[in-house]
């Protein structure tokens, strides 16, 4: 399958809310950077890791699903890398929207993803983890 393609379909399947069959291409030792100045910002050495203390934090102060929506796609052949923008379409257990922006420049080596440097909206991520606290 073509680069651009495999990309597209990833990020199709984050999209349409198929988080574990986008995880299936993240390696197990990803570096995963949130870029910001919020709680959650920080490296994260590892798949698990990310999922539990960054995106687990997020989704469990959501209502329903962690939504987004691609916004554009870059690819570059050449290094096995794509800029991804999206959106975040969701809401807080409080009710609020969570309308949060992303960018995520993605490293892959042949079908896996091996880096990822993930920028967000420090403000609404915080916001998001003082309004919504978790038991």
């Amino acid at each position: 399958m073509p680069f651009v393609d495999l990309v597209d379909t990833l990020f199709a399947k984050l999209a349409d809310g198929q988080t574990d069959k986008f995880f299936e291409h993240v390696w197990d030792n990803v570096t995963w950077t949130v870029h910001g100045t919020h709680a959650l910002a920080g490296v994260y050495r590892d798949k698990n890791t990310f999922l539990k203390n960054a995106l687990g934090e997020v989704r469990k102060r959501l209502k329903g699903n962690w939504t987004l929506k691609i916004k554009n796609i870059i690819v570059s052949n050449y290094y096995d890398t794509a800029v991804v923008e999206m959106e975040s379409l969701s809401v807080a257990l409080n009710g609020k929207p969570f309308n949060n922006t992303y960018c995520w420049i993605v490293h892959f080596q042949r079908d896996v993803i091996v880096r990822v440097d993930a920028y967000v909206d420090s403000v609404l991520v915080q916001q998001l983890l003082d309004e919504n606290p978790i038991d």
